[in-house]
């Protein structure tokens, strides 16, 4: 595994942190969503080499941007020393948009200029490091995307687009009307979840030289407390390894996804400071390789064929 803490997502991509915090779960903090404590998380993640940061126009109810934002008005400069991900697409049926009558997916170039502006807004920034689409839609019109896409990115409000929870075929078909090259698709993968290593994801990430990002790296704490039979085999295997390096079960499984070629970027979703540090831990460490087929044998139930 590389020990750098930084990667270029593409070719033509930006550099960003081995590491990205999600402020999916930012206004759920016990401690509160004041700009002082959104400004501790931020400053705890700069210390340990996490700079970028993971967003949606959706999280917390269409509000964790305007939290974030907030935090960064209130510490002039910060945005300099920063990398921000946000994405639109997902339109929910919520108070905050009682237009929207049932949950559906919007790539209209009305919808997407309209997210992005609000975005900006809201984070008090001037451009986006990177727009993700959030979901595949049934309905998105590659043209249509491709010329709002290129228009956002020729006015600088936009540097570079990529793509979230999209097949390698759904990839494929929209890189084929950008002029700019997709920079990274953000997936779910943990050791409950491990279809992108067998579709055709990852493969598609190296073959097109892209790092992914890892989105949910602990099953959204499923690992540590599902009753399942899958579950519990994790467990027990996370905790062997847990002795041998001396290290906590969730920088095990930040180290696992570190490991991987294709360089991907897991996001790191906790409101804990104790938990961020430990994540970055995770850098340090070098996963033997027939340790990171432990947990992969221990997942799967059987051994690779």
């Amino acid at each position: 595994m590389e020990t750098n803490t930084r990667v270029r997502l593409a070719a033509e991509g930006p550099t960003v942190s081995r590491l990205a915090y999600g402020v999916w779960r930012l206004l759920d903090d016990p401690e509160g969503a004041s700009a002082r404590r959104v400004l501790d998380k931020i400053h705890a993640c700069l210390d340990c080499g996490i700079t970028t940061f993971d967003h949606a126009d959706i999280y917390g109810g269409y509000r964790c941007e305007e939290a974030f934002g907030e935090a960064l008005r209130a510490s002039p400069g910060l945005r300099e020393r920063i990398e921000i991900v946000t994405k639109c697409g997902i339109m929910l049926a919520h108070p905050a948009r009682p237009e929207n009558r049932l949950k559906h997916y919007d790539y209209s170039r009305r919808h997407i200029v309209s997210s992005v502006e609000r975005s900006l807004k809201n984070l008090g920034t001037d451009h986006l490091d990177v727009l993700l689409l959030h979901r595949p839609s049934p309905m998105l019109d590659p043209d249509e995307v491709a010329v709002t896409i290129e228009m956002l990115r020729k006015e600088g409000k936009v540097l570079h687009v990529g793509v979230s929870n999209f097949t390698p075929s759904q990839l494929e078909m929209l890189q084929s009307r950008l002029a700019s090259p997709i920079v990274t698709n953000q997936v779910e993968v943990n050791l409950l979840r491990l279809d992108v290593f067998v579709d055709g994801t990852l493969d598609q990430c190296q073959r097109l030289g892209i790092s992914p990002m890892a989105w949910s790296p602990t099953a959204g704490g499923r690992i540590f407390h599902g009753g399942g039979d899958v579950e519990r085999r994790v467990r027990s295997a996370l905790g062997e390894l847990c002795r041998k390096y001396g290290a906590a079960p969730d920088t095990i499984l930040f180290a696992w996804l570190l490991e991987h070629p294709s360089k991907m970027v897991p996001v790191v979703g906790t409101n804990r400071i104790d938990r961020i540090r430990g994540a970055a831990s995770a850098l340090a460490i070098d996963l033997d390789l027939q340790d990171w087929f432990f947990l992969w044998t221990a997942s799967n139930g059987w051994e690779v064929p």
